[in-house]
């Protein structure tokens, strides 16, 4: 796709939106404007929903597959065209479908993901020319977690989200199991019982190999002993494996050694159990696809 030859209305271009985990997640305040303070190292995953975007000269912005449950406006795909269009002014719009991968209120950032993948994708088709950080700086008004999408690379953060340093994990495999049952993200932090006082992390005394056995996730606690399903889940896959909720939930991630192991633990599951087998990222596949495209 020359980026060079951008007139009249275009085919339909084929984007990923990759999911993350978060390896550990500390909440270490909170701010008096109501967000909390967090500490938490994202990772991507090899899995992800996948978006078709054709750039239009009208400047409609038009969802082609709404999502069951979610109206329209209020997606955060649209959200994102709308925005990235007020903030450069545009007259081009865009039809989107998405290919939806990711489960919902499963804590692996799926909306988010999917408004940071719009945002990138559209600066480049309408060629809007906007910087990584004045996406991300957009994109923060849509989500505390659309930035780590935005920038692409596997980092520690803090703040809300937004303060970001370039880690490198091990890109282990995982096995991710998605209990019955979706958690509101609002529902959690708005808790009373949310631990709000973790200690804060040196950035340098982070250890590549720790994430998962020396770290813990401070909603987990709270998320089991209001959602039994979670709590059951999580006691039946830590007998195989390390295992941890990811974000809010309710998402578990198991880290296994090999794609064989993380198989083998899968067939296990009740068929009612929504998994997948994946393998950790530290760079995003969105921008992996961008970097060709811009190449081209």
């Amino acid at each position: 796709m020359p980026v060079n030859l951008f007139s009249g209305d275009s085919p339909f271009y084929q984007f990923p939106s990759p999911a993350k985990l978060n390896l550990f997640l500390h909440i270490v305040g909170r701010r008096s404007d109501g967000y909390h303070e967090l500490e938490t190292v994202f990772q991507f995953l090899d899995l992800g929903d996948s978006l078709s975007i054709r750039r239009t000269e009208n400047s409609n912005i038009n969802l082609l597959t709404p999502i069951k449950g979610v109206d329209n406006d209020n997606n955060l795909i649209v959200k994102a065209a709308k925005l990235l269009q007020k903030k450069t002014h545009t007259q081009l719009g865009a039809e989107i479908k998405i290919e939806k991968v990711l489960p919902m209120g499963g804590g692996l950032g799926g909306g988010s993901s999917n408004a940071a993948t719009i945002l990138i994708a559209l600066n480049l088709l309408w060629q809007t020319n906007l910087s990584y950080k004045q996406l991300a700086e957009l994109g923060l008004q849509l989500g505390a977690d659309v930035p780590i999408f935005i920038h692409g690379f596997t980092a520690f953060a803090q703040g809300v989200g937004e303060k970001l340093t370039a880690v490198y994990p091990d890109e282990s495999i995982y096995l991710i199991s998605k209990p019955n049952c979706s958690i509101s993200t609002q529902a959690v932090f708005t808790a009373k019982a949310l631990p709000r006082n973790t200690e804060k992390l040196d950035i340098k005394a982070i250890d590549d190999k720790t994430y998962i056995k020396g770290y813990h996730n401070d909603c987990q606690t709270l998320v089991i002993n209001h959602y039994p399903e979670v709590a059951k889940l999580l006691a039946w896959l830590v007998e195989y494996a390390p295992s941890r909720m990811t974000g809010t939930g309710a998402c578990i991630f198991s880290r296994f050694d090999s794609e064989i192991e993380a198989k083998r633990v899968q067939a296990l599951l009740p068929p009612s159990i929504e998994s997948f087998v994946t393998k950790g990222a530290n760079q995003s596949s969105l921008h992996q696809v961008i970097n060709r495209l811009i190449d081209e």
